[in-house]
């Protein structure tokens, strides 16, 4: 990984993790809504949580990573558990979108601490 790629992996690899942590928790809250309030906050996590798809096809596109795939491999799953309205299944999805960026901020990190940068 070229370190260009490593910033970019580093900072996006953050700004995603965050988003599928605090998905991952109005997914939780989402569970304990009266059926009245459901309807808005569907409309929110759909937003939330293609807001974070779009972020990782950025980082995709950025540093070339192929991890990146799988991540949006698992994000698509959650988005379809949403979108057929099974919506604390998409937990499980993110939680393992979450596991591989984990991984893509670990190895650009190694990259910049090798070079000096962090």
């Amino acid at each position: 990984m070229k370190i260009e790629q490593a910033i970019f992996a580093f900072a996006l690899s953050e700004k995603v993790k965050s988003g599928l942590i605090w998905a991952s928790q109005i997914i939780e809250l989402y569970k304990g809504l009266p059926e009245t309030d459901r309807q808005g906050a569907d409309k929110i996590i759909k937003l939330i949580v293609n807001m974070i798809a779009n972020e990782i096809h950025l980082a995709r596109k950025l540093t070339k990573d192929p991890t990146w795939y799988d991540v949006e491999k698992h994000i698509d799953m959650a988005i379809v558990m949403i979108n057929s309205m099974v919506v604390h299944e998409s937990v499980l999805h993110m939680t393992r979108a979450l596991s591989h960026v984990t991984s893509i901020g670990q190895r650009s990190m190694t990259v910049l601490t090798e070079a000096g940068l962090i």
